[in-house]
């Protein structure tokens, strides 16, 4: 029997935006604006949210809406024209518009999140405005090199984890949208529709020993808080 293939951890989407139109917008932004994430056990260092979109356009660090009230743009994207025409690329239900902003020395410890994965029928996009090279986003045992202007679906179900080992903050411009007609005709062209089936090994403890494993593998990356992470977890499972 043919074991069936692995559910899609990311995808490279075909949209290049433009960099400094992105760059031009985020400095519209006050620093007084930014919030700090509220789960400090999950990170190191500063990690900041700013909402674009929110319920009833109230900024909040919320990823998902925790209250009834419609989703409108904050006052900050009132200010920003191109992150407006960006959003606009995304022809579906929106159900979170975030700025994230990891700082230089700052990391986001390995965790998985609930259901945000295609095969949940919503999905994560990751729009990075500024990076650098010594940023190392791993997800299920990979390093993905994000660059300013592309534009990636992250399966965030599986493991991952983000470190800002370089000397410039970290800023994306990320969204979870609502599965539909036109988010299904962009991914199935991408990929094979079974490949974005609900796949149980991505939570499986064998999945969690193979990304140590990966993670210990990786030359030149400073894992090792990562990997501890991850025993540390293997260890509380069943």
């Amino acid at each position: 029997m043919i074991a069936p293939k692995k559910t899609i951890s990311y995808l490279k989407l075909p949209f290049l935006f433009e960099k400094e139109a992105l760059l031009k917008d985020l400095k519209t932004i006050s620093e007084e604006m930014w919030l700090p994430q509220i789960y400090k056990m999950n990170y190191d260092g500063e990690w900041t949210s700013l909402a674009l979109f929110a319920r009833d356009g109230e900024n909040n660090t919320f990823a998902f809406g925790n209250a009834d009230g419609e989703l409108k743009e904050t006052i900050a994207l009132k200010k920003c024209d191109y992150f407006r025409q960006v959003i606009s690329t995304f022809q579906c239900p929106l159900i979170s518009v975030r700025l994230l902003k990891l700082n230089a020395g700052s990391v986001i410890k390995a965790h998985q999140d609930f259901k945000l994965g295609y095969e949940d029928n919503n999905f994560r996009i990751h729009i990075p405005i500024t990076t650098n090279e010594r940023v190392e986003f791993i997800l299920d045992g990979e390093r993905l090199k994000m660059l300013p202007g592309e534009c990636w679906y992250t399966n965030v179900n599986f493991v991952h984890s983000v470190a800002n080992r370089g000397t410039q903050d970290r800023v994306h411009l990320v969204l979870d949208g609502e599965r539909n007609d036109w988010s299904d005709k962009l991914f199935f062209s991408l990929a094979p529709r079974e490949r974005f089936n609900l796949d149980e090994s991505q939570s499986s403890k064998e999945t969690r020993e193979r990304i140590i494993e990966e993670l210990k593998n990786i030359n030149g990356l400073n894992s090792k808080e990562l990997i501890e992470q991850l025993e540390n977890d293997l260890k509380l499972s069943p």
